[in-house]
């Protein structure tokens, strides 16, 4: 079983300021993300989302666990009805203009093994698509 967190980087040209808002603001995260139910860059802060694959309906529940303003926000993700609990970070540095997004996604090997919908290589691909391209063009339009 691998056990080693999935990271993916990504630089875009726009400040911090505008990746960070991209990431906090309910929104803005509707326009690149998901259409969260409510969002508050807090500790402690519950919030839901839906999404979809194969025909199958995932309710997330996230739970805010680190902020520091600008640089670095850290929530778990889970899916209600199934097993397991992982933890997603964004991390943001900034390059001149540009920011570079680090992206740390922890406890993937908590998922049901059974399920496609959980395995590495579907959240290789649902992060790769969701910074390097919605983020992406979200930012640099």
């Amino acid at each position: 079983m691998n056990t080693e967190p999935f990271i993916i980087e990504q630089t875009y040209n726009a400040p911090v300021n505008s990746v960070w808002s991209a990431l906090t603001d309910k929104n803005k995260m509707k326009d690149w993300y998901f259409d969260v139910d409510d969002f508050k860059p807090e500790v402690g802060f519950t919030f839901y989302f839906s999404g979809e694959d194969k025909g199958v309906k995932f309710v997330h529940e996230c739970v805010v666990k680190e902020v520091i303003t600008g640089k670095k926000l850290a929530y778990t993700w889970r899916y209600l009805d199934f097993p397991g609990n992982s933890l997603v970070t964004f991390e943001l540095i900034a390059e001149g203009g540009q920011t570079r997004l680090k992206l740390t996604h922890t406890g993937l090997e908590s998922f049901p093994t059974d399920n496609s919908s959980f395995a590495r290589e579907s959240f290789a691909r649902g992060w790769t698509y969701i910074t390097g391209t919605s983020l992406k063009n979200y930012l640099e339009k």
